[in-house]
This record gives structure tokens, C-alpha cells and sequence, in this order.
């Protein structure tokens, strides 16, 4: 492991000396990822996009792309854009980014299944905002609000996002 490497533990994500008290998918974590269920996927996932929501939040970092309206995130797994982000009108079965509560006003986007996406594998696995302590997500990451600002002024494209088989 790298020093700069966020790990996610049994009792937090840690990343240079701190640990970030975070949730984790419904499903728990996982070696065998698919599609809906709910699960955190286990291995080496590195960090290739930030977007955040410019009419919210100031720009957290220079690499950092705006979330504009009509923004989307792909979950049809027998579509060409599986897995992708594309823009409205997209009829397939997708996931708004720019949401009414504050869920994604701020996103670390990971490569789980990106860019070459494997149909059924699962769609990507973000680190967001949580709702609240303990509320588990879909199978992405989430953290308190300022946590997630910390690291997302703090890291780098390539970050690596280390879950551990617990």
C-alpha cells in the first residue's frame, strides 16, 4: 500500500493518518460484484473523475468537472453507454447527478467497471455524501459532508480507493 492510498476498513476510511467514519452498499462488500445488489465491490479502485455541483459548492479541486443539469449516470447494462456518463434526453436506465437533496453535490468518481464496462458488473461505485451515519448506499462510499470535501481538496486523479475483504 501507498501512502497517499485511502483504505477502506472495518472501522473507517483512512487516508494519511486520519480515518473518516463512512458507509458502506446494503449488500455489504463483495468479490463478486453485479448489478443491484447492493453491494461495496472488494479490490483496487482508483479515482478518475471529480464532479460537484457548481451552483452548491465551490470548485474543490482544478481537475474537478461541473455537474450540469441533464447530467446522468448510465446503469442499463445492455446499453452502448453502460456505465458512462451521458446527457439528458437519455431514455435507458440511468441515475440523475444533479439531484434535489445533497446526496451527489460532491463526487469521487471511481473506475469500478469504467471505462470498458463488462455488462451485469455492476454500474460505477462513487464516494458521496451519506444521508446519515449508518444508512447504507447502493454500493457506493459515503461520507459526512466535510470529510468528503477534505479528501476531495486533498487527492489526485489515481487515487487508489483500497476495500479490504473484512
Amino acid at each position: 500500500m501507498r501512502a497517499h492510498d485511502m483504505i477502506l476498513t472495518p472501522t473507517g476510511l483512512r487516508y494519511r493518518g486520519r480515518r473518516y467514519p463512512c458507509t458502506i452498499g446494503r449488500g455489504g462488500l463483495s468479490a463478486a460484484k453485479r448489478e443491484g445488489d447492493g453491494a461495496t465491490p472488494v479490490g483496487t479502485h482508483h479515482i478518475v473523475m471529480t464532479l460537484y455541483r457548481p451552483d452548491r459548492i465551490a470548485c474543490p479541486a482544478p481537475w474537478a468537472r461541473p455537474i450540469l443539469p441533464g447530467d446522468l449516470w448510465s446503469d442499463a447494462s445492455d446499453d452502448p453507454s453502460y456505465n458512462q456518463l451521458v446527457r439528458a434526453p437519455y431514455a435507458p436506465s440511468h441515475e440523475a447527478l444533479r439531484r434535489a437533496d445533497p446526496l451527489y453535490d460532491l463526487v469521487l468518481v471511481t473506475d469500478w467497471n469504467w471505462p470498458n464496462s463488462v455488462t451485469g458488473a455492476g454500474s460505477c461505485i462513487f464516494m458521496h455524501q451519506w444521508r446519515r451515519p449508518g444508512y447504507p448506499t447502493e454500493g457506493c462510499v459515503a461520507l459526512k459532508r466535510s470529510h468528503l470535501h477534505d479528501l476531495a481538496s486533498e487527492i489526485m486523479p489515481g487515487t487508489r480507493l483500497i476495500v479490504l475483504n473484512r
